[in-house]
């Protein structure tokens, strides 16, 4: 199966060890890859418009004045301000293993024409929860949606097939609605003085979030919570978050379970794990469990005692 770095690797051409720049250009946006190819410390940069950085290889330590200093690893996506200055160190990269990652540069008035588009569409009743890529940083780890619609628009803006531009201007536009879906995610999920709890799709998430653990969440019993018809709930939801509300109590259920690991030392049943996280049985559990963390809870809990065998050296 071809990589999908295979058309990149036919046109770039190698100017500097340290973020080679490849540039291509569509109508309403700008694909840039930066490869470095040896360790190097605090590389500063910042675009003038809002910017979607996603990592393709290696590693990086990134440094900004609105978010903690973390390490930047494959899969894991991160979104700019315009004008917001990153700071990056490249510990690990050599001219056989550079690091890559990509820059995605997208007109603001067309990021405005979306942004404004959803926030109508989702209607949230306070205007307070309307969303914009111009206020903060925010940082996604390995959301497989994005990650697989960013493969695609890298194969897309290197190739040169006919309706490039207007394929991409779709793409762009389903990049930029899933990144929003994301932040009202985070927003909801945050809201730690119940800001948006009087808000119908908030008021469904505090229920969510206050009763994880029993077994007979329902989106029947969320639409009531929302005062909606349950199938208006369901899409309203699906639209505002980007996943629908089974799904989402799935998620959840699981990373409630990884902490419940975590805090055993790995010493716990799966199926104490599996009713303590609030599924109704095992089997279920184990595909969730696979579905989001691509193991099963068995290879999980393996590694995570083999983990703190090493610290107890």
């Amino acid at each position: 199966m071809p990589n999908f770095l295979d058309n990149h690797n036919k046109h770039k051409k190698l100017v500097s060890l340290i973020e080679n720049r490849t540039i291509y250009t569509a109508l309403n946006a700008e694909l840039s890859i930066f490869e470095t190819y040896q360790t190097t410390f605090d590389v500063e940069l910042a675009f003038d418009s809002p910017s979607i950085v996603s990592m393709l290889s290696g590693k990086k330590i990134m440094r900004l004045d609105d978010l903690p200093s973390f390490d930047f690893f494959p899969g894991e996506s991160l979104v700019l301000p315009s004008g917001k200055k990153l700071y990056i160190d490249f510990p690990e990269a050599t001219f056989d293993n550079p690091t890559q990652c990509i820059v995605l540069n997208i007109a603001p008035e067309k990021i405005n024409q979306i942004v404004q588009m959803f926030n109508h569409f989702i209607a949230m009743e306070d205007d307070s929860f309307n969303l914009d890529f111009n206020k903060n940083s925010f940082h996604l780890l390995n959301q497989r949606e994005i990650n697989f619609l960013i493969q695609r628009l890298v194969n897309t803006f290197t190739d040169d097939q006919k309706f490039k531009d207007a394929i991409l201007d779709v793409m762009v536009q389903e990049l930029i609605i899933r990144l929003l879906q994301t932040q009202a995610r985070e927003i909801l999920l945050t809201n730690e003085n119940n800001q948006f709890s009087d808000t119908r799709i908030g008021a469904a998430v505090k229920y969510i979030k206050d009763h994880l653990t029993e077994k007979n969440i329902s989106v029947e019993t969320l639409a009531r919570v929302a005062c909606m018809s349950t199938s208006h709930f369901y899409k309203q939801f699906k639209n505002t978050l980007g996943i629908s509300p089974i799904d989402y109590i799935n998620s959840e259920r699981i990373k409630l379970s990884k902490q419940l690991f975590a805090n055993s030392d790995g010493n716990i049943k799966i199926s104490d794990v599996a009713f303590l996280s609030g599924f109704n049985s095992v089997s279920y559990f184990n595909r969730q469990f696979k579905k989001y963390e691509l193991m099963s809870p068995t290879t999980y809990l393996k590694a995570l005692k083999n983990t703190h065998k090493k610290f107890k050296r």
